[in-house]
């Protein structure tokens, strides 16, 4: 049985916000970093870690319906994801603008801007969201034990880039294994 897309499928297949479910060594990097910044007085707030592969899937067809004209019939089926990207009127001809106005709804909620990737770090747990407040002016020391001073947010992201945690500038909360 199938269930409409919408809403309801925000909440399942969550993504994880827990440093255990990040890949080694990447784990140990992202932790260390994180315990650094944390030592020194400054505010770090994970929002995600490991994305399952349902959610990539959700999130990614959700985006393509909603914002690049992608007939819902056409998005493929995932095992596991009982999902109907088409939705219906009353007398089973295909409600278009239902379909996508479902899928916006998705991505809205989902706080979706760019197109996401069906495979990426975060379903590799390669990747790490986190917002970071209050580092400027502040003493850290990098993965060597050098104490640098913050002054700017490329002072920050060379220090994560010690660790082996990098930072994505084009996408605020973004940091990986690899910049990407």
């Amino acid at each position: 049985m199938t269930t409409p897309s919408g809403l309801s499928w925000v909440s399942r297949f969550p993504t994880s916000t827990q440093f255990a479910d990040l890949a080694p060594p990447f784990r140990s990097n992202a932790r260390n970093f994180v315990d650094a910044l944390r030592a020194a007085g400054i505010g770090v707030s994970v929002s995600a870690t490991l994305r399952p592969p349902e959610r990539a899937y959700l999130m990614h067809y959700a985006f393509r319906i909603a914002n690049e004209g992608m007939d819902p019939a056409t998005a493929p089926g995932m095992r596991g994801v009982d999902i109907d990207w088409v939705h219906r009127r009353r007398d089973g001809a295909v409600d278009l603008a239902k379909s996508r106005s479902a899928a916006a709804s998705m991505v809205t909620a989902y706080d979706i801007v760019f197109r996401p990737a069906l495979t990426s770090n975060h379903t590799r747990g390669l990747a790490i969201d986190m917002t970071i407040g209050n580092y400027r002016n502040k003493q850290v020391n990098d993965a060597s034990g050098v104490k640098k001073t913050l002054k700017s947010a490329a002072d920050l992201h060379g220090l994560g880039a010690t660790y082996g945690v990098h930072k994505l500038a084009s996408d605020p909360p973004h940091w990986s294994s690899d910049g990407h």
